[in-house]
């Protein structure tokens, strides 16, 4: 394990599966950001993320499911909306949203201004017209004046609300974890850690899906969790394509700064991380059983020991630093009513 010790360069080559290309491990660069993008954008859309008027009821809010406090998730298996409906899938964090290409544990949103404005009409979350929410919008005179400054509008049209929300989204970004430091040279991991990062990269298959920067391949893949016939039935990714090999397939997170955004899997089910790395060590063994889809084949039994998955565990742990406090802002005031 001492080549681990001088620099990725002098690193064992990592083992993945027939097909996979997989990046090396890294630190994350800036997200790219788009033209229009600017500083007061994204102040406005900071306001608009923790704003509850942009839902039906006028009591939830982005920032409802996705808080700042709770790794930008909500810490329950699955979210409660509007009128307490219990939703079916994990509030997914929106750390680090810049860095992907599709949202939403189906990826049925291609951008992440479309991803925004999904939420605000679906009934089971924040349940809202947005032509609705968009009038309320107009109506207040702060919001029509930053939307002037940031945008050039003199309407605050979806596009521009969508385009605001994302902004803010994109400054989500992972602050830079021990193994950061580590890969910098300004931190050093010890024996059992060493031992896991190199499990991580080889004997425990783990690059298949969590490789790059991102610990993210951002594709789907079925690791048996699609529970056909059963509680928690979910299809995944079929859902919105309608292919056979999407069925039960879900959107590979980022483990970045997983020790903050538990629960985890797109049903929120696996609440111990132990016991996450247990389920995989076996092979995702519920996903074997008759009716269910065919599971991913990077998904197989590893055979690790209590020592190896000791390791593996105590190196997942270098992966999370806790995400920089976020305060609500002020948000402007509606304008007053004619009795």
């Amino acid at each position: 394990m001492a080549h681990y010790r001088q620099g990725q360069d002098h690193w064992p080559p990592f083992s993945v599966a027939e097909g996979v290309n997989a990046e090396p491990l890294g630190r994350l660069s800036a997200p790219e950001l788009p033209a229009w993008q600017t500083t007061e954008l994204e102040e406005l859309g900071k306001q608009l993320f923790f704003d509850p008027r942009l839902s039906g009821s006028g009591q939830l809010a982005c920032a409802s499911c996705h808080d700042p406090d709770l790794g930008w998730g909500d810490g329950r298996a699955t979210s409660f909306g509007h009128d307490r409906q219990r939703g079916t899938r994990n509030a997914m964090t929106l750390l680090n949203v810049a860095y992907f290409d599709s949202f939403f544990w189906d990826g049925r949103a291609s951008s992440l201004e479309e991803q925004a404005l999904l939420p605000i009409e679906d009934p089971m979350e924040m349940a809202a017209d947005l032509n609705t929410v968009l009038d309320s919008l107009n109506a207040i005179p702060g919001y029509r004046d930053a939307f002037q400054r940031a945008l050039g509008t003199s309407s605050i049209t979806a596009s521009a609300l969508g385009k605001a929300l994302a902004a803010f989204q994109r400054t989500l970004v992972s602050r830079p974890s021990r193994f950061d430091f580590f890969l910098a040279g300004k931190a050093r991991l010890n024996d059992q850690e060493i031992e896991g990062l190199h499990l991580f990269r080889t004997q425990a298959r783990c690059m298949n899906c969590h490789h790059g920067p991102l610990f993210s391949d951002g594709h789907f893949h079925n690791i048996g969790l699609a529970f056909v016939g059963r509680r928690y039935e979910d299809l995944g990714r079929f859902l919105i394509t309608r292919r056979e090999a999407d069925k039960g397939a879900f959107r590979t997170p980022s483990l970045r700064d997983l020790l903050y955004t538990a629960p985890w899997m797109h049903n929120g089910l696996f609440v111990n991380l132990r016991g996450t790395l247990a389920a995989y060590n076996l092979g995702m063994r519920q996903g074997l059983r008759d009716g269910q889809p065919k599971m991913s084949a990077l998904i197989e039994p590893l055979g690790l020991s209590h020592e190896e998955l000791d390791a593996l565990e105590a190196f997942l742990h270098t992966l999370s630093q806790r995400p920089a406090r976020v305060h609500p802002p002020a948000l402007p005031a509606a304008p007053n009513k004619t009795p």
